[in-house]
């Protein structure tokens, strides 16, 4: 299940996407008009601004403005920062792999093949950028 902070994550990416405009946005008035608790979206913003997502500008004009424009930002990026793998097990991650502990041979188990499945299924979706997300 994809959690809070990546939904509220990319809520954030597409709000700045809609109104951004090259124009920085306060976190406040994100967290007001996306219904996103404030103090859990500055750790967001802040997590953002570490991976060069977005970055912050100073000043009584100040706030958040994206990096990279919206066909270069996928929402596969925005969920493995926040959340990390994609896959729902381990043994199924391209990025993030590990060996199952309990498993004794990979290439048979069924429960790898559906999961990886599953995984397969999932990535031409969240492959999508934020510019084809905000057409939708």
């Amino acid at each position: 299940m994809l959690s809070k902070r990546a939904k509220y994550a990319i809520k954030t990416i597409l709000y700045l996407c809609r109104n951004g405009n090259n124009q920085a946005i306060s976190a406040k008035k994100i967290a007001e008009e996306e219904n996103i608790p404030y103090k859990f979206l500055e750790n967001i913003l802040r997590e953002l601004r570490q991976h060069k997502i977005l970055k912050s500008v100073r000043g009584p004009e100040g706030g958040y403005i994206l990096i990279s424009h919206p066909k270069d930002i996928k929402v596969v990026e925005i969920v493995r920062i926040v959340d990390g793998p994609i896959a729902l097990i381990p043994c199924v991650s391209e990025n993030f792999y590990e060996k199952c502990e309990e498993c004794t041979d990979e290439q048979t188990c069924q429960i790898r093949k559906l999961f990886d499945e599953l995984r397969n299924a999932m990535l031409p979706i969240f492959n999508k950028s934020l510019e084809e997300l905000k057409n939708l």
